[in-house]
């Protein structure tokens, strides 16, 4: 992957969120820090409308959502005209609209494509559904809702879609400006959603045959998680997550455990609840995360990187296993 793609995938999917305007200052702010390998900055497309969410298909396409409600392609380095899809029910407002987007593993045969927007059900009842596409000549037909009627609001509305290396989809969902649904096992907000590619639940869910609870929930407790991604190697989930005033997360996610929105939030702490595995004050806006897959940035093999909004830079955050290890900002307050 050269850096100008890495840049599109976590510059460009900044989905004009923001972070809370007050709180602790206690937590450590990572060092800003350089990369040692020389680069160059492209750009690749421009005169968007809010793009949400880039994904590369195998042949070198590149699709991405505009949250207004269409899908481009980019393709031989140029937009195509003709969007691969416009969506005339998307509600888009404020942080809502036509957010994720994944290719299905088996995209190279099956062209299937995944998309998360949101709706209204009528007098400000807003909503979030996800819907399969097949792809055909740089548009996409053949439309299945696979889950919807999932609670969403002006902001804290997740959206971001990404596959395990199990070949099940996740689908990360905010607390819909409600925060006690985050608890609720009843309710899809607040939560990661776990579904099989043709939307049907997978059998070990943690969930799954419980009273009172959604088979499709994988963990809860969530307040807005925007960036999610598997490591690779240990094929572990870690999402970013906004906080509440200040007190963003970085979160190792494990099957059915409860990551405590509401009831703690910061550094709190209290048993049975899961505290972030990181936590930054002041607040960073931890949008689209990646693991860095690519040859040509050495000094990048194995770490995640986190575009930040308010933050106005990349993360890049450094393991040992699945304990991160090193933190630095890459392009600080060089690209907006």
């Amino acid at each position: 992957m050269i850096f100008s793609k890495a840049i599109s995938i976590l510059a460009i999917t900044a989905a004009l969120s923001a972070a809370g305007a007050r709180g602790q200052t206690n937590s450590p702010i990572p060092p800003d820090g350089q990369l040692t390998t020389p680069y160059r900055v492209e750009i690749v497309a421009s005169r968007l409308q809010a793009p949400w969410s880039v994904v590369f298909a195998p042949d070198g396409r590149i699709f991405f959502s505009e949250r207004p409600g269409w899908v481009r392609v980019i393709q031989n380095g140029k937009v195509l005209e003709q969007p691969a899809l416009l969506l005339n029910d998307v509600a888009s407002s404020v942080k809502m609209g036509l957010l994720g987007l994944a290719l299905d593993p088996g995209f190279g045969t099956n062209h299937f494509l995944y998309l998360a927007y949101n709706y209204d059900l009528g007098k400000e009842k807003y909503r979030m559904r996800v819907v399969r596409y097949r792809e055909q000549q740089n548009h996409l037909l053949e439309p299945k809702t696979l889950i919807e009627n999932i609670p969403a609001y002006r902001n804290h509305t997740g959206g971001r879609l990404r596959f395990g290396p199990e070949g099940c989809l996740h689908i990360t969902t905010g607390d819909a400006n409600d925060p006690p649904l985050a608890q609720r096992l009843d309710s899809f907000a607040g939560k990661i959603l776990r579904l099989n590619a043709d939307g049907s639940i997978p059998t070990d869910n943690p969930f799954v045959g419980r009273t009172n609870a959604l088979g499709a929930i994988w963990s809860y407790g969530h307040r807005n998680p925007q960036g999610l991604d598997f490591q690779p190697g240990t094929g572990v989930l870690f999402n970013a997550e906004h906080g509440p005033d200040h007190g963003d997360e970085l979160n190792l996610v494990s099957k059915g455990e409860n990551y405590g929105w509401p009831i703690i939030h910061h550094r709190l702490a209290r048993e049975g609840l899961h505290s972030p595995t990181l936590e930054f004050t002041p607040a960073i806006g931890p949008a689209a995360a990646s693991f860095y897959r690519g040859k040509a940035f050495p000094e990048l093999t194995g770490k995640l990187l986190v575009g930040c909004l308010r933050g106005e830079g990349i993360l890049s955050i450094g393991f040992n296993g699945t304990n991160p290890i090193s933190c630095e900002r890459l392009l600080h307050f060089k690209y907006g």
